[in-house]
């Protein structure tokens, strides 16, 4: 670690999917709390500025990671880029995901689109917490004090069948026992591993489907009447960033509006 990684204190997180959506409402209430903040995207760093420029006014220093944490030479590139930029890193958030490209039913749906939701959804998000994780275990061992984590940001979905969309289901319920495994693993270097599990929130990822969820809401479909918005899933991520819940590894914080609360 160089001189001035070592006078600048500020913890770091990498947020996956963090220039808009969840993630950026993660990103900002992270740069809120005191993190720098490295965010990983799809897309060309001229057409992110603007999310860039509202991090930097809340004084974090940003590192945008372009690449697709599907690909494993993406997220080499990626750790390199923050280990090159930061020198540490200390909690990782994967929230980054797609959508099915059409919404089929699973009697119909094809191996190209499973292929493609699960292999953003739960096979970059497991082998990048796998690289972190390595590297985390190294860090602590310089820095014993220091608070490490990861948080992995699911769904309900997990949990609550959607037919027409069972590729995304499958990978959010693998991001669950994904969040238990590593939990189990990482408890003897006391890094906590936690999940994340938002319910409907307003996003681009939901914008087609607004009406729909407009009238079940209304209809009762949460017990808080209204839309999640991203803040709500920032601001218990930066809670569990901040290693607030020490004694908590490998627990689900639902951030639905008591979505799946069982009612009668």
């Amino acid at each position: 670690m160089n001189n001035s990684t070592q006078e600048n204190k500020r913890p770091v997180a990498l947020v996956t999917g963090g220039s808009r959506g969840i993630g950026f409402g993660c990103a900002e209430h992270l740069a809120k709390a005191g993190f720098d903040v490295a965010i990983n995207g799809m897309r060309p760093k001229e057409q992110v500025s603007e999310p860039i420029e509202k991090l930097e006014a809340l004084g974090a220093k940003v590192v945008y990671c372009r690449g697709d944490i599907g690909s494993a030479e993406a997220r080499a590139a990626m750790l390199a880029q923050i280990k090159s930029e930061f020198g540490r890193l200390n909690v990782l958030v994967n929230n980054a995901g797609v959508a099915p490209k059409e919404r089929k039913d699973i009697l119909e749906a094809s191996e190209e689109s499973f292929d493609y939701v699960v292999g953003t959804n739960l096979k970059g998000p497991y082998f990048l917490t796998q690289s972190a994780s390595n590297w985390m275990v190294e860090q602590r061992a310089d820095d014993p004090n220091g608070f490490y984590g990861v948080i992995n940001v699911g769904s309900v979905s997990a949990t609550v069948a959607s037919v027409n969309r069972g590729e995304y289901c499958v990978a959010k319920a693998g991001i669950a026992m994904m969040t238990a495994l590593f939990a189990a693993r990482l408890g003897e270097y006391n890094i906590p591993v936690y999940e994340i599990r938002p319910g409907v929130t307003k996003t681009d990822m939901t914008s087609g489907v607004t009406d729909k969820y407009d009238k079940m809401i209304e209809d009762g479909l949460c017990v808080t009447k209204r839309w999640g918005f991203p803040a709500d899933v920032g601001k218990a991520v930066t809670a569990l960033a901040r290693g607030d819940f020490p004694y908590s590894t490998g627990q689900v914080i639902l951030v639905d509006g008591g979505l799946t609360l069982p009612r009668l």
